[in-house]
């Protein structure tokens, strides 16, 4: 795709953010901080600056993660604000002291990711999220706009956009990447269930090695059923 067509599925991005602030409706953006994350996050930047940006932080992140959501927004000057589990660390262990990453993956994404995303998508309407379609067979069905309860609903700007797109825009802005991809991170959530590329497979495996799980469960929680 050239910089021309680029340049046109931005500006279409840019128009529909627009619409959203002069309907009156309120909009975050989450983000993993992740190489891939950057280019929604400079559109962001670029035009509705004020939009707010919700880090999940697991507590369980790699240091470089932490150091890298600090430098975007710095450098993108947004606002990031963590949402943070309401239960501590205390409270995330089996009956024999094991935290639930372990042996229970699932419950652990449940306690660090979808319980402190509930109060934040409570107190807004749109909810804009970077998944793309060739990351998942969930995300695959996904549309441009899915509905979720009371109203409000998840706008998915990337849906289309593939690896190459990504690659281009951060080509044409200059954009730096994670930290750790270069040592074969190319999928990188909590330290304890992120395995590099080459220990892990393709960039998804690399995410809960070993099980048949490829969502934290913020994704599939919150957008009503379909059936």
């Amino acid at each position: 795709m050239n910089k021309s067509n680029l340049d046109t599925l931005v500006d279409r991005m840019g128009q529909k953010l627009e619409e959203y602030k002069s309907s009156g409706k309120k909009t975050f953006v989450s983000s993993s901080f992740q190489t891939h994350s950057l280019p929604l996050l400079h559109i962001i930047s670029r035009y509705q600056p004020d939009t707010p940006v919700y880090f999940l932080n697991t507590g369980f992140h790699f240091p470089e993660t932490i150091s890298f959501r600090y430098e975007i927004g710095d450098r993108f000057g947004l606002t990031i604000i963590d949402a943070v589990s309401p239960v501590s660390k205390a409270g995330q262990r089996d009956a024999n002291g094991k935290f639930f990453f372990v042996n229970n993956p699932d419950h652990c994404c449940y306690l660090n990711k979808v319980l402190p995303l509930e109060p934040v998508i409570q107190s807004h309407d749109i909810w804009i999220n970077g998944v793309r379609r060739d990351q998942t067979k969930f995300r695959l069905e996904l549309n441009e706009k899915e509905p979720m309860e009371g109203g409000k609903f998840r706008y998915h700007p990337m849906l289309d956009w593939t690896s190459k797109l990504i690659w281009e825009y951060r080509q044409q802005f200059q954009l730096p990447e994670h930290p750790l991809e270069s040592q074969g991170y190319l999928s990188i959530g909590c330290m304890p269930c992120t395995r590099s590329f080459v220990e892990g497979g393709d960039n998804r495996q690399a995410r809960w090695a070993g099980t048949s799980k490829d969502e934290c469960g913020i994704q599939t929680e919150f957008v009503k059923s379909k059936d």
